[in-house]
């Protein structure tokens, strides 16, 4: 188990993120003496896995008690620890919103579903769907034909789209922005999910879909 510890370990380190399907990222989600081993090494240096049932991918990040160590007493680390600039920050939710939102709302209703249907007495334990449901692309243009005003116009846009994209949070293939393998991970549904639905952005986003539907 030590050898196959340290090779997760560090190919988490290393490459930030890796499938879920791997062999030994299956092993930690179903072995619960290798993933109290895993949490346990990972904490020895201050990081946490990063996993949830929809995500396809695993991911480690900085401990939140490690914050003020590792960035200094500065505020940036209190908005975000990749220096991200506000706007960027508002991209990223408007990205997540509008890509991960609404496949995990289709991923959970097909959940729920299929353990209406279920019969056998450990039905509940089953793994929740996953990976059935794809995320859809955002074309780059309608993008930025719907928030360019708000986020500082279509160069800066741009540029943060780079920036997210190298972070690993989007891919971007022939003008269209694709989910990438962090953006599932790194932002909470659980407490951004009601903040979006219930606050402005969700009525842009309603707005935006009540104009795109046929007449």
């Amino acid at each position: 188990m030590d050898n196959a510890l340290s090779i997760l370990s560090a190919r988490l380190i290393a490459h930030r993120f890796i499938p879920r399907n791997d062999p030994l990222a299956r092993r930690a989600l179903v072995d619960e003496d290798f993933r109290r081993s895993l949490d346990h090494r990972l904490a020895e240096v201050g990081l946490v896995l990063l996993e949830n049932p929809y995500a396809e991918y695993l991911a480690v990040a900085l401990a939140d008690d490690m914050n003020a160590f590792v960035f200094g007493d500065g505020d940036t680390w209190l908005s975000n620890n990749m220096g991200l600039p506000r706007d960027a920050i508002a991209l990223l939710v408007v990205l997540w919103a509008r890509i991960i939102l609404p496949k995990r709302e289709r991923q959970i209703a097909r959940a729920e579903k299929e353990r209406e249907g279920q019969s056998d007495m450990f039905g509940a334990e089953k793994p929740l769907a996953q990976g059935e449901d794809v995320s859809v692309g955002i074309p780059e243009d309608a993008l930025y034909a719907d928030f360019r005003e708000k986020l500082g116009g279509k160069t800066r846009m741009n540029t943060n789209l780079g920036q997210l994209a190298r972070l690993g949070f989007i891919e971007r293939r022939n003008k269209v922005i694709l989910e990438g393998p962090l953006l599932d991970l790194m932002l909470d549904y659980a407490s951004l999910a009601p903040r979006v639905i219930e606050g402005a952005l969700g009525e842009v986003l309603k707005r935006r879909a009540a104009d795109a539907a046929p007449e």
